[in-house]
């Protein structure tokens, strides 16, 4: 019989209460004990919902606090000197790794002030990791045994597990030298952390593991040379250490055939393999096996909501058993179920039409099950017969397909992708228009979204107050942003957005040809959580989104005020996407969308526009080649779409954050200003890379996901730097993001610090 298994299952609980009691534990409210207990509650959870569902091969260590790469620098003592310092407990130095510390001293504890570690995309999703740090001085050893821990938990509750660990190659791969160590290569770590792998190998397979996951995802990168031959060194290492357990190599998130050299002979009991993002690769991949190996065929999409297509994937599965034998092949998620939200039973509002398209991560344990048991011949027609039923229905829904919409689409010609002149042209105008001084001042654009806030979103949209009376609200909200920054003296300023529930739901709500849910949360890093929206349709704007409450807000000052939208390839990857129409067309859809939006803010005045493309970076094609070329070719073009009807003395600005970003790829999308994530950059080198982009650029001074407060020297210093390399006549000044996370105390604090450190280079300026 083939048997079924899953990579790893989402850990926030299915109605967020690993965020709830996370938050709780940050603000006083709980103790370690308490918040421990909270992860102890889901993980017994999670694997008692795999059981049930009958899932043979069941994940442990999937669970974090707050980010799985960052437990393994934890586990492995991959901690900078900076954390070590202040005696802080194993829990404390964990969070302060992820979201920095700041805290004064007490009769019983020291004062903390350390930032954050540097914090990036895992790949091609909207999830982010926290990037290990090495140094020369690194001293890989075992500060605990969470793997184990967790694996004894399971067994106790009468499930036995398959814990996961990130793989060697991998783990240093996607980390980064520390400063002091500029010259390390991560990489060239490998002999020493060896036997830190080895020896909680041992931990596990004495605790009774027998087979555990190791991931390897950057297997599905360019890799050079010597990352490629470190696989051979890695598990030629294991497979010579006594007392392993057997290791199943997991890769995911695209097509391992360029690598396939470095992993075919590796000693290992069995291959992952995605098919659902490299379908293509089937027959390459399956033929490394040794005759003792087993693939595991990753077939149930582990990054998307949409049921899966039996028919299709048995095929897959079946082409696997004639391959190899039923004995040797495994069915699987493509990837951890971390992408996807929880349970789609906890959706009480969605359409049934639309629900019935649909598959959250509990449903996938039933998908997984359902196929391994049909390619086993077992009695499954009831639910093959509902899922043909279900995928005809959503292919010839009237609710997928509008025709004005692909006739728009059709009729884009080049004249709609570039602004009417030049950038030298248009800073010009832009200068006598709004008469900034040097290094001016912003923020990305949101404000504290505070309790009150969110009280009355909720007793709007639950009906108890009337729009009337919530607009109200929002325009105090608004006017309180707006004072606010004009005493803070900030140049430029934004609404606040406190209308706003998230920068894409918001949009998408409005968008015809979305559908949104209740309990839909995913994670996106520590205890920041979002609700993605899903595209089931073509895309279009019925009417204006936006600019009521920007008018209003410029109505209140005589700065120039910020239009805010997010973009249409931000829109696109912080939604669900179709997975029956191409990235492409649904991005042109949203820039057609967005280019009305653009269009109806200029012509009621406001014509500071920023659209906001944070996502552009995570939707790069993983490897080099025509694909990434076509992407950057359309995501750019979707970008200038939006935002090229607009006048000369218009201006257009952009943002992006958190990812390793190339100038080139911003340069293309010919905005007028742009502001990059970079308070957590300590490489000398990234700077560099952006001393030649053309327009003007503010790259982020203070982490807006930390509660620390930047002093004025601080700001001062680092603007400093910048300033060797970037000329001063096109800095702007501005934070690493928006602010919506952070408390209004802080918020002051650190903005006003940053004002102050702009007003002294423009005093040696003058």
């Amino acid at each position: 019989m083939v048997q079924s298994a899953v990579l790893g299952f989402p850990r926030i609980g299915a109605f967020r209460e690993l965020k709830k009691n996370t938050e709780a534990y940050w603000a006083g409210k709980i103790t370690a004990d308490q918040l421990l207990q909270v992860g102890k509650d889901i993980r017994a959870t999670n694997w008692k919902l795999q059981k049930e569902a009958g899932v043979d091969i069941i994940p442990s260590n999937d669970f974090s606090f707050y980010d799985h790469v960052l437990d393994l620098s934890l586990l492995f003592n991959v901690i900078p000197d900076r954390y070590t310092k202040f005696e802080l407990s194993q829990l404390d130095t964990f969070f302060a790794m992820g979201r920095g510390l700041q805290r004064k001293a007490t009769e019983t504890t020291k004062a903390v002030d350390v930032t954050a570690l540097e914090m990036v995309k895992w790949f091609d999703s909207n999830y982010h990791y926290v990037r290990p740090t090495f140094s020369h001085s690194t001293e890989f050893k075992l500060t605990g045994q969470k793997p184990v821990d967790e694996f004894l938990e399971a067994k106790a509750l009468g499930v036995q597990t398959r814990p996961v660990l990130v793989g060697p190659v991998s783990y240093l791969y996607l980390g980064k030298p520390d400063k002091d160590s500029l010259d390390l290569e991560p990489i060239s770590l490998l002999e020493k952390i060896l036997p830190t792998y080895i020896e909680i190998l041992q931990k596990l397979a004495a605790a009774g593991a027998t087979e555990v996951q190791i991931d390897e995802p950057t297997l599905v990168l360019d890799l050079p040379e010597n990352v490629k031959s470190a696989f051979q060194v890695a598990y030629d290492a294991f497979a010579a250490a006594e007392g392993l357990p057997k290791l199943t190599l997991t890769t995911y998130f695209g097509d391992v055939r360029p690598n396939l050299d470095a992993i075919k002979s590796l000693p290992v009991s069995a291959f992952h393999f995605d098919f659902v993002r490299g379908a293509e690769q089937f027959e390459e991949v399956a033929s490394i096996l040794t005759p003792e190996q087993t693939l595991s065929v990753g077939i149930v999409d582990g990054r998307n909501i949409w049921k899966n297509d039996f028919s299709t994937s048995i095929e897959v599965v079946k082409k696997a058993i004639t391959k190899l034998g039923a004995d040797r092949v495994v069915v699987s998620t493509s990837s951890s179920l971390l992408h996807t939200p929880v349970d789609l039973e906890n959706e009480k509002k969605l359409d049934a039409e639309i629900k019935e398209w649909f598959s959250f991560a509990t449903q996938k344990l039933s998908e997984v099950v359902t196929i391994a048991k049909a390619v086993s011949d077992e009695e499954v027609s009831e639910a093959l017969a509902a899922n043909a039923a279900s995928i005809k229905s959503r292919s010839e829904s009237p609710l997928t397909n509008d025709a004005d919409v692909k006739a728009r689409v059709a009729s884009i010609d080049s004249s709609m992708s570039s602004r009417a002149a030049a950038f030298p042209e248009r800073l010009a105008e832009q200068k006598v228009k709004y008469n900034l001084p040097l290094f001016p001042t912003t923020t990305i654009g949101s404000f504290p979204q505070t309790k009150d806030i969110r009280i009355n979103r909720n007793k709007f949209t639950k009906g108890e107050i009337s729009a009337e009376q919530y607009e109200e609200f929002i325009n105090s909200e608004i006017e309180r942003v707006v004072r606010f920054q004009e005493e803070v003296g900030l140049d430029v300023l934004v609404h606040g957005e406190p209308e706003r529930n998230d920068m894409v739901q918001y949009f998408g709500e409005q968008l015809k040809g979305y559908a949104f849910t209740t309990n839909g949360w995913v994670q996106s890093y520590g205890s920041r959580y979002v609700r993605p929206p899903i595209i089931v349709g073509d895309v279009s704007r019925p009417k204006a989104m936006s600019v009521k409450e920007s008018v209003y807000a410029q109505s209140l000052t005589s700065k120039p005020m910020k239009g805010m939208l997010t973009g249409p390839v931000t829109c696109l990857r912080w939604s669900f996407p179709r997975n029956d129409v191409s990235q492409k067309v649904q991005s042109l859809q949203l820039s057609l969308a967005l280019r009305d939006e653009v269009n109806d803010l200029e012509a009621a005045g406001v014509t500071v526009i920023q659209v906001d493309e944070p996502a552009i970076r995570e939707g790069l094609p993983l490897r080099a080649g025509q694909e990434r070329s076509d992407y950057l070719e359309w995501a750019a073009e979707s970008f200038r779409v939006a935002t090229s009807g607009v006048k000369n003395d218009t201006q257009i600005h952009s943002h992006f954050c958190y990812s390793d970003l190339d100038p080139n790829h911003i340069k293309a999308l010919d905005a007028d200003v742009v502001s990059i994530e970079f308070s957590k950059k300590d490489d000398p080198n990234y700077i560099q890379e952006f001393s030649n982009y053309p327009n003007h650029i503010g790259l982020g001074l203070f982490d807006i996901h930390s509660p620390r407060i930047p002093s004025k020297e601080e700001f001062v210093a680092r603007i400093a730097e910048i300033l060797k390399v970037y000329p001063a006549d096109k800095f702007w000044v501005n934070p690493d993001c928006g602010l919506k996370t952070r408390g209004w105390e802080e918020t002051r604090a650190s903005l006003t610090n940053m004002v102050e450190a702009a007003k002294v280079f423009r005093e040696q300026q003058k």
